[in-house]
C-alpha cells in the first residue's frame, strides 16, 4: 500500500463542508483511492486530504463547484495532527469573565465566572439579573464570552 500524503484543496470560503461531501461522493463512485477528508474549523477556505497521490485529488475535485484547486506540494500526517484533537470547551474561559448564556434555562442571561472544571468541562457561574447571587453550573459550549476579565 502506498504511504498517504496529505493535500490542501483550496475552496470558496464557507464552502469547505459542501465540497468535503462532494468529494466523498465522487471517491465512492469512482473507487478513488481517498483515505480521509478533514475540515478544520480553523481553516477556512480548506478542505485536507489524505490519498497517496496528487493525480487522485485532482480527479477527485474536477467537477466540483467551489472547489478551486490541490495547493502545491503535499505535507505529513504530524503537521495536521492538531486538527484532530479537541479543544475543552471551556479553554479561552477565563475566571471573572463576563459571558452569556447560549443554551438551557438561563439562555440569554449574563453572568460572571465564578469556577472553571477543565475536567468536567463545565462552569459554574453567578447571574447578574438574579435578586440573590446563586452559583450556576452550566457546560462549557453553553456559555459564550462576552468580556474576558481577571477579578
Amino acid at each position: 500500500m502506498e504511504e498517504s500524503k496529505i493535500f490542501a484543496v483550496k475552496t470558496t470560503a464557507n464552502q469547505e463542508r459542501s465540497v468535503a461531501n462532494m468529494i466523498t461522493q465522487i471517491a465512492k463512485k469512482n473507487k478513488l483511492d481517498i483515505r480521509a477528508i478533514l475540515v478544520p474549523d480553523e481553516l477556512k477556505g480548506y478542505v485536507l486530504i489524505e490519498s497517496p497521490r496528487k493525480e487522485i485529488v485532482d480527479s477527485a475535485i474536477m467537477t466540483i463547484p467551489h472547489a478551486k484547486g490541490v495547493v502545491k506540494g503535499s505535507t505529513d500526517f504530524a503537521e495536521v495532527e492538531h486538527f484532530l484533537t479537541p479543544k475543552p470547551s471551556v479553554s479561552g474561559i477565563l475566571e471573572g469573565s463576563i459571558v452569556e448564556l447560549i443554551a438551557g434555562p438561563f439562555k440569554g442571561e449574563k453572568a460572571r465566572v465564578k469556577r472553571i472544571d477543565e475536567l468536567h468541562e463545565e462552569i459554574t457561574v453567578e447571574l447578574f439579573e438574579a435578586m440573590v447571587p446563586i452559583p450556576v453550573t452550566v457546560r462549557g459550549d453553553h456559555v459564550r464570552v462576552l468580556r474576558k476579565e481577571e477579578e
